[in-house]
């Protein structure tokens, strides 16, 4: 659901990993390194006001389980605030020696369309690079119709009748086809929360996860699920991986 405000603003509210709900956002501007971000008081309390409003109950601080934040860089183009300023990227080419190409905003969800809008402003530079490809790939795993993730998770299920079918949902969105392969490992130590040793060793060789935060808040959201021994339990392994790779 988007919700409209009385500030101009809009924020949403989105169904989020089956028990929650992900309400945001808000813009401000942030000084100093993006690790430092965080979501303020007021932003939190900003947002329980705001879609207290829609709801049926009101959403009060209590109530929240987590949030998170991110630094956007967005693009200088002289607005009065980052709520106002343009959320499209911008590309500037110095070639006046070897050919300098900055990036200014962007985002994650339209990366590979700012990918190939970069490497075509520097493609007059590199007259052997080939043709874009990105736009009819799938992403690793994600070789299958869009309406086919229950036919994998039934799949999962047929091949390993002791998964759940909250596990197996939850393991195909998190990696689509590759949750087979996954699964084709004995499956090691369970941490928690449908977290094997055999999932872990995936994310460490195959998607260069380093530490329990990396795979617990980033790759997944397996962390709202997971108490403290356990959230330290993943971080043992990694700790223990480390030192026996030395």
């Amino acid at each position: 659901y988007f919700f409209q405000g009385t500030d101009g603003r809009i924020i949403f509210a989105i169904p989020y990993e089956q028990d929650f709900t992900l309400i945001g956002t808000t813009d401000m501007d942030h000084d100093g390194p993006p690790e430092a971000a965080r979501c303020s008081d007021a932003e939190r309390d900003y947002l329980c006001r705001f879609a207290s409003q829609y709801f049926a109950q009101p959403v009060t601080a209590d109530q929240v389980v987590w949030t998170y934040s991110g630094v956007r860089p967005l693009y200088n183009d002289g607005a009065s605030s980052a709520t106002a300023a343009t959320r499209d990227y911008v590309l500037s080419l110095d070639a006046t020696g070897a050919p300098l190409l900055n990036v200014f905003g962007g985002k994650i969800t339209t990366y590979r369309r700012l990918a190939e809008s970069a490497l075509a402003k520097l493609a007059p530079h590199f007259p052997k690079a080939g043709a874009a490809w990105t736009a009819g790939v799938a992403l690793p795993g994600g070789d299958f119709p869009v309406d086919g993730v229950g036919a994998l998770v039934d799949d999962l299920r047929a091949r390993h009748p002791r998964l759940s079918a909250r596990d197996a949902l939850r393991l195909v969105r998190t990696h689509g086809t590759e949750a087979a392969l996954i699964l084709s490992d004995p499956p090691g130590h369970d941490f928690g929360a449908g977290l094997t040793e055999a999932e872990l060793r995936w994310f460490a060789t195959r998607e260069f996860a380093t530490c329990a935060e990396d795979v617990l808040w980033r790759r997944t959201k397996l962390g709202l699920r997971m108490d403290g021994a356990q959230q330290q339990a993943v971080q043992d392994w990694f700790e223990a991986q480390a030192q026996a790779a030395k």
